[in-house]
C-alpha cells in the first residue's frame, strides 16, 4: 500500500507536468517559423533603413548642387543686367 502512495506522489506530478508541457512542445515548430520570419523581416528593415539613409544623403547632395546652380544662375543674371 505504501508503494502505491509513493508511486502516486511521484508519478502524478510527472503526468501533470507532461500534460502541461505537451501544448508548448506541439507549438515549437510554429514558434520557430515565426521567429525565423521575424528575423528575416528585421534584416529587411535594417537594409531598408540603410537604403533610406543613403537616399537621404544623396538628396542632401543634390539639394546642395541645386543651391549652387541657383546661386550661379543669379550671378549670371546679375552680370547681364
Amino acid at each position: 500500500m505504501l508503494i502505491w502512495i509513493v508511486l502516486a506522489v511521484v508519478l502524478l506530478p510527472l503526468v501533470v507536468l507532461a500534460l502541461a508541457v505537451r501544448p508548448v512542445l506541439s507549438r515549437l515548430p510554429h514558434l520557430r517559423r515565426a521567429s525565423v520570419a521575424l528575423q528575416r523581416r528585421a534584416a529587411e528593415a535594417e537594409a531598408l533603413r540603410e537604403t533610406a539613409e543613403a537616399l537621404q544623403q544623396r538628396a542632401e547632395g543634390i539639394q546642395q548642387q541645386l543651391d549652387t546652380a541657383q546661386h550661379h544662375l543669379a550671378l549670371i543674371k546679375a552680370k547681364r543686367s
